[in-house]
């Protein structure tokens, strides 16, 4: 048995990897501070609320863009999973080439996502991860990770907006039936989900004059990515799991 532990700025993701199949999963806040104990009791009480056993995960695999909190999550699997993890990153086979300027910047939930994206879906395509930061990066026909466009995501927008104007109130985050908004809480949904979509659409469809290819599919995750998957057809694909189905891919690669 696998796990996978997709570690991000705002939640970290595990889950049970067997085959193609995710039969379990669950999420926890990153930025709490624990001991490598409490990620190690944390971890069993998941497998055991849902009826698993822990002993019999005989391989870990992470993918993360949080360093502070590695030393104590990778003790935590050691000292209660009693498995040594397979970390994303120099070093670890991934089957695609990073065609960047500087592809030790590129982060390790990128790379898991262009990976899972490109082999599922095929290529050229565009991968979007509506997370803590929205990120757009290009994969190439032939399976290379070319480009990458980053933004704040639409949260931190938001706290932004609230945070740094006295009389603003922090909002939920969702369509107004108008842009035409005549109170300050759908004047705000409006501005930030209207502006949001119409950025997404933009830098799509930027990306695809610049590289010259029309027709490349989008694929989009992350919190948020149901939320604009539906509120635009630039969007083609919404997968929630593609940070986990890029962690079982690269992990295969690596124990053939």
């Amino acid at each position: 048995m696998i796990l996978g532990i997709d570690v991000g700025n705002t939640n970290t993701e595990l889950a049970v990897l067997i085959g193609d199949e995710i039969p379990y999963s669950w999420r926890f806040v990153t930025k709490t501070p624990r001991t490598s104990d409490e990620y190690g009791v944390l971890i069993k009480s998941f497998f055991r609320n849902s009826g698993i056993s822990v002993e019999e995960v005989n391989s870990v695999i992470i993918a993360s863009v949080v360093p502070n909190i590695m030393y104590s999550l990778i003790n935590g699997i050691k000292k209660y999973i009693g498995v040594e993890p397979m970390v994303v990153g120099p070093g670890i086979k991934t089957g695609m080439p990073i065609n960047t300027s500087d592809p030790s910047e590129v982060g390790a939930d990128r790379i898991v996502d262009a990976v899972a994206a490109y082999s599922i879906y095929g290529g050229p395509v565009i991968v979007t991860d509506f997370g803590t930061a929205t990120t757009f990066d290009y994969v190439t026909q032939d399976g290379a990770f070319a480009a990458a466009v980053t933004t704040p995501g639409i949260q931190i927008s938001i706290d932004a907006l609230w945070k740094n104007a006295a009389k603003l109130p922090n909002i939920e985050i969702k369509k107004p039936p108008s842009i035409l908004a005549r109170d300050t809480v759908t004047s705000m949904q409006a501005g930030l989900v209207y502006g949001y979509i119409g950025q997404v659409e933009y830098i799509i469809e930027q990306i695809k004059k610049e590289t010259g290819v029309k027709d490349m599919k989008v694929v989009a995750t992350g919190g948020y990515g149901r939320l604009f998957y539906q509120e635009t057809k630039s969007i083609n694909v919404y997968d929630p799991q593609l940070s986990l189905k890029g962690l079982k891919i690269i992990h295969d690669k690596n124990f053939r």
